[in-house]
């Protein structure tokens, strides 16, 4: 990752920007929405390798600013929402994009009687929290 990092910055002008934008793996519920609650049927399972992903590109962004490439302009985070008419159509979205993640069958089920518990109109969303930060590319 530093590698491209350093690739980033040499094809930046001075004072350029760079982006960081992405998903944090760590403790993405399952809920189901009704009209008067929502309610938690469990969380989906990470692969450990996506935490060290998370934690190799802090460390890698972190190296970059302490070579003087960047420098950390802003920080943010946000809330990212998926939503779903159906369990069967969560699971087959996860299966299909998210190979690092599990949707395990214990919370399958759960998730099943709250729907059918909580009645009509009922969805299954899902959420990760995204980090966002602004770098400006340092030197000449």
């Amino acid at each position: 990752m530093v590698h491209a990092l350093r690739e980033i910055w040499r094809a930046l002008t001075p004072g350029g920007l760079l982006l960081d934008l992405r998903p944090l793996s760590a403790n993405m519920p399952v809920e189901v929405l009704g009209v008067e609650r929502a309610a938690v049927a469990g969380y989906l399972d990470t692969a450990p390798e996506a935490y060290a992903d998370d934690r190799a590109a802090d460390a890698a962004m972190a190296t970059v600013e302490r070579d003087g490439l960047f420098a950390r302009e802003r920080d943010g985070a946000f809330d990212f929402l998926w939503y779903w008419d159906t369990p069967e159509e969560m699971q087959a979205f996860i299966a299909e994009k998210w190979t690092d993640t599990h949707l395990s069958e214990e919370v399958l089920v759960q998730t099943r009687r709250l729907m059918a518990d909580t009645g009509d109109n009922t969805r299954v969303r899902t959420s990760a929290n995204v980090i966002i930060s602004r770098w400006r590319r340092l030197g000449r």
